[in-house]
């Protein structure tokens, strides 16, 4: 058994531990570090695990395996390699970090200390996305020719200043940090590299400053070409479209599957309810205790924040931009 500490227990810090607290036989959470612990102290008395704010602390328990960090985005590269650094293997949240350098030197510390370090994207998991890419492989949709990704919500109607998501820095482009960066992945993991971007970001309806409405075309190295959606002000939304010579299929709304080929007849899969942060969770778990191979390689990892710098660049300059 794993012995976890979260660090950051905001929101999803929560999802995290409830996705594999007192279920996994893999992974327990047995501390936590948050910045404001008053904030938390509840939830960490009910999970059963103390809570503190002294990261460092955290990383000189000798009883502690591992770390989950669901902390704001700039912070991510400085939180792994003090990790790395002792010992600890690590399990971050999206994005791996802002920047290429940081990614690699990320990798670079892991590997020189020996330990595990995984990324969370955890769409790789679902069921659907495993069906896609076989449907992809076998050749079944023929020569692709695009793809067309969405995921928007209504979280940047929310944000208040003074909250870490509702600042440029931690995230720029609008929800790529929070949603799109996911897309990113899950159009790596199907298609390979992305060979430029063209992005516009803007603000329509949120009042703080940080935009809501952010779109993109894309170029891969394959030569398919792709579009992104991300919508911080609007109903959720998660939808996958690959058009190929042969049909197309789609993912929506993460468990439904739908197949439909130019010829014969469409195929329709519900895959019903996934936890997929468990999943995610216990296959980090998997790659310290047995050696299994984590399946988002630290290669892609990599490329896709490459992938996330030029998205950014190319919101500032108005140009497409070249990935790499």
């Amino acid at each position: 058994m794993i012995r976890a500490a979260i660090v950051g227990l905001g929101r999803w810090g929560q999802i995290m531990v409830n996705s594999v607290q007192g279920k996994s036989e893999t992974i327990q959470f047995t501390a936590g570090v948050t910045r404001t612990v008053s904030k938390a102290k509840t939830f960490a008395d009910e999970q059963g695990f103390p809570l503190s704010s002294d990261y460092t602390v955290l990383l000189a328990d000798a009883d502690i395996d591992a770390i989950v960090l669901a902390t704001p985005h700039t912070q991510h590269a400085e939180q792994i390699a003090l990790a790395a650094a002792a010992r600890k293997h690590v399990f971050v949240e999206k994005p791996f970090t802002l920047t290429a350098v940081d990614a690699v030197a990320s990798v670079q510390a892991a590997e020189n200390a020996e330990v595990v370090l995984s990324l969370g994207h955890n769409r790789r998991f679902m069921p659907s996305w495993t069906e896609l890419k076989r449907r992809i492989d076998s050749g079944s949709l023929g020569t692709i020719l695009h793809a067309e990704t969405n995921f928007s919500g209504s979280g940047g109607l929310q944000y208040r200043p003074g909250g870490w998501r509702a600042d440029r820095v931690e995230s720029p482009a609008g929800g790529m940090g929070g949603m799109g960066i996911h897309m990113i992945d899950t159009l790596i993991g199907l298609f390979g590299r992305i060979s430029e971007v063209h992005c516009v970001s803007i603000r329509r309806a949120i009042v703080i400053d940080v935009d809501d409405t952010t779109s993109m075309l894309l170029r891969f190295e394959n030569g398919m070409t792709g579009y992104l959606g991300t919508f911080n002000a609007t109903v959720h939304t998660q939808t996958v479209r690959v058009f190929g010579s042969k049909g197309s299929a789609e993912i929506r709304q993460e468990r439904n599957f739908e197949f439909r080929p130019v010829e014969g007849e469409a195929e329709a899969i519900d895959f019903g309810a996934f936890d997929k942060e468990r999943a995610e969770l216990e296959a980090f778990a998997a790659a310290i205790t047995d050696g299994a191979p984590y399946p988002l390689p630290a290669s892609e990892a990599i490329h896709g924040i490459e992938v996330y710098e030029a998205i950014i660049e190319s919101t500032e300059t108005g140009r497409t931009v070249s990935v790499g």
